[in-house]
Parts: C-alpha cells; structure tokens; sequence
C-alpha cells in the first residue's frame, strides 16, 4: 500500500499533467488532483515535524482522551477521518510549518464548487488558482528537505513554466549565492548559470556558506551539480567577452580576459587583482621602470616581468646581442 508521502507525489504530479493539457475538463481534473496532493504533503510535513508521536494523533480530526491503565490517560483517534483544510492551516501554525493559506484557500474555494457541479470562475482563473499553488508545493518540499526535480521529473518542469513559482525559485536560489565572497568584483548571483541546460536557477548545496572555494552548486530545473570553474568562467565571457571580441577586432589586441597561469582558466580580468576562480594574484610591476609606459597583462604572462615593457625589453635585449 502506497504510503501518504507517496500519495501525495502521486496526485500532485496528475495533477500538474491534467493542468499542463490546457483543456478546461482536464483543469477541473487538475484543481482535485493537485489540491488532494498538497494538502496529502502538508500532512505529511506535520507527521515529521513530531517524529516520536503517533501519525494519527498528528492529523487524526477528532481525538478524545482515554485512560492509559496507569492512572493517566491518553489521545485516542475518534474515527478515521484525517483534518481538513482548515485545520491543516491552524495545526501547520502550532508544528512550526509554513503554509501559504490564501493560495491554498482559492484552491480550495473552487475545488468545493466544483464538488456541486458549478463554479463561477473563468478557465484562466482557475489555472491562475493552480498555478498560484505551485509555490506551496514546493515551499513543503523544501522543508521537508526531499528533492522535487527527482520526485516529480516532468511536472516540477512544467510547474517551473509558470511566473509564480519560478520568481519564488529563482529570488531562492539567488538568495544562497549572495552570501558567497566571489574572488572578481565581476561576480554576481545573476550570472551564474547551469551548464546543463542553461538554467538560472542554480543555489548553494549548503545555503549559508560564505566561501568561494567551499561552495558546491546544483541546478534547481534539471538537477544535476554546477561545476564552480565553469560557471565563473561562462560569466566572465558574458561580462567581457564583448569587449574582448571589439578590442581584437579593431587593434588585435588581447584583452580584457586571460588565461591565468595558475589554473589555465580564462578568468584572468583586466583591472582586477587575481584570478576569478583560484586567486592567483596579479602581481607585477604595471609601469615600464625605463620608459613609463605600461605593462599589459599579456606581455606578463608572456614572461616579461623585469619591469620593461615589450618595447624595451627587446631593445634591451637587441643590445645584448650586439655587445
């Protein structure tokens, strides 16, 4: 028999199959599915949050007290019906549960009338209502700390389709990465992306750390783990990539990205002090000691660090040779 968690997957992703039809008989399928399965996981939220307790005492509606033989006495379940939406509200208050009782409530509201056979709302008000409870969903996944893009495959991707659940993913994810001390100034939350497939919605594995080097990345659309070095390095070419293609395309000039000679990733910035992704630092003298020009990165890398330009420093060696 399958278990409430698993029934909870069960109706929330026929429900998003109903909803992903866009047919009207197929959203009213949708309203009951996908209504029945998330208040299916916020009962199975209340269940873990007191995991010593008996389940049923957790959701049973009605308890009654009885003598434990001991002298005390004990709850016991009157009957077997399980609490209904309103006191899925109160109880996930008391357990320390975030639930978002206004989305739920539309649901609701239309699910009833649906029940007897006439609702008033629009077809696109009743898949706003759905499309609204997305956030719900995935708020109760989260907290039960269980992986949607697993569970539900090709509903969390329909899911993530609409506006209302993948702002909330997104301000999420987002969120993780600003905590991080980025190695480059050109670093932010918003260029880093999957490189799977694209996605922005990458967050921290561990959402509180605060290194660069320590952080570990997933993919929130498709999953899979975001390698650091790739993604610094996709949004250093984002940033400078232009003007690294118009400066070689009016003077051949390399610049303003190299690669950095400690890692061999090409997240060495012009006006920067190390690199993007290791922090190898950019130390060498930027001004010719003879001439007062300066030093560009690329005649460093290229070895020229004795304080000469590349002009002076073949001068200098052209008179070596002659001497």
């Amino acid at each position: 028999m399958p278990s409430l968690f698993e029934n909870a997957i069960a109706s929330i992703r026929m429900g998003v199959e109903d909803f992903r039809q866009q047919d009207h008989d197929r959203d009213i399928s949708a309203v009951r599915n996908f209504y029945a399965g998330v208040l299916l996981l916020a009962k199975e939220a209340l269940i873990r949050a007191a995991p010593n307790a008996d389940p049923q005492h957790v959701i049973g509606a009605k308890l009654k007290p009885v003598p434990d033989g001991q002298g005390g006495i004990e709850m016991a379940q009157v009957g077997h019906s399980t609490i209904d939406f309103q006191q899925i509200g109160e109880r996930a208050k008391d357990f320390g549960i975030t639930l978002d009782g206004r989305a739920l409530k539309a649901l609701n509201t239309i699910r009833n009338d649906i029940e007897h056979h006439y609702t008033s709302e629009s077809a696109t008000a009743i898949r706003a209502a759905i499309s609204k409870g997305f956030p719900v969903a995935a708020s109760l996944f989260r907290q039960l700390e269980e992986d949607p893009v697993a569970l539900l495959g090709e509903a969390w991707t329909t899911m993530l389709a609409t506006k209302e659940l993948y702002d909330q993913e997104l301000g999420e994810a987002r969120a993780t990465l600003e905590k991080i001390g980025w190695h480059s100034p050109s670093i932010t939350a918003e260029l880093i992306k999957c490189g799977s497939c694209q996605s922005e919605l990458v967050e921290q594995v561990e959402p509180d750390n605060e290194s660069q080097d320590c952080a570990e990345l997933r993919c929130k659309t498709c999953g899979q783990d975001v390698e650091m070095g790739d993604a610094i390095e996709r949004a250093i070419e984002k940033v400078h990539g232009t003007e690294g293609y118009i400066r070689f395309k009016e003077t051949f000039e390399d610049g303003p990205i190299y690669n950095c000679p400690a890692c061999g990733r090409a997240t060495l910035v012009e006006g920067e002090d190390g690199c993007a992704i290791c922090s190898e630092p950019l130390d060498y003298t930027t001004e010719c000691v003879r001439c007062g020009e300066g030093i560009g990165i690329q005649d460093y890398l290229d070895g020229l660090d004795e304080g000469l330009c590349s002009y002076c420093a073949h001068m200098q060696e052209k008179m070596m040779r002659e001497d």
